[in-house]
């Protein structure tokens, strides 16, 4: 907790966030490619995973970015995650038994809590925003 208040956070939080978009994205992509892309809101997280990165770069490089744009996007990304989560539970919820069969419709329908790597990002970038920078560097 020292080092997030003495400014040695900021920078870190944010190449995470940009390191963690980009493969996040990608295994998204497939799992919803794999889904057929059955509903347009699948589209969300692998639009925003490209733009999460470039924010977490821009973090990276400048404060003032890390402060504005970061957590623009990446509160963005955390809903669509919890989002995601909702959408995720409520297919499960549409499977022939429904919730009543959960040890068979939570395993193989969507993963059920798999977005929540989404929240969990955008979280970080978030984070990266309210912490301080580093001086001097």
């Amino acid at each position: 907790m020292s080092d997030f208040r003495a400014g040695r956070a900021q920078r870190l939080l944010s190449a995470a966030t940009a390191a963690a978009a980009v493969p996040l994205g990608a295994e998204i992509y497939l799992n919803h490619y794999s889904g057929s892309f059955g509903n347009r809101w699948m589209w969300t997280p692998v639009a925003l995973s490209p733009a999460l990165a470039a924010a977490g770069v821009a973090g990276v490089c400048s404060e003032r970015a890390a402060r504005t744009v970061l957590p623009a996007v990446a509160s963005v990304y955390l809903l669509d995650g919890l989002a995601g989560v909702y959408f995720h539970l409520r297919g499960a919820a549409r499977k022939p038994g429904g919730l009543r069969q959960a040890t068979y419709n939570l395993v193989m329908g969507p993963p059920a809590l798999a977005p929540g790597s989404l929240a969990m990002v955008g979280a970080i970038g978030v984070a990266a925003a309210i912490s301080r920078r580093e001086e001097g560097r």
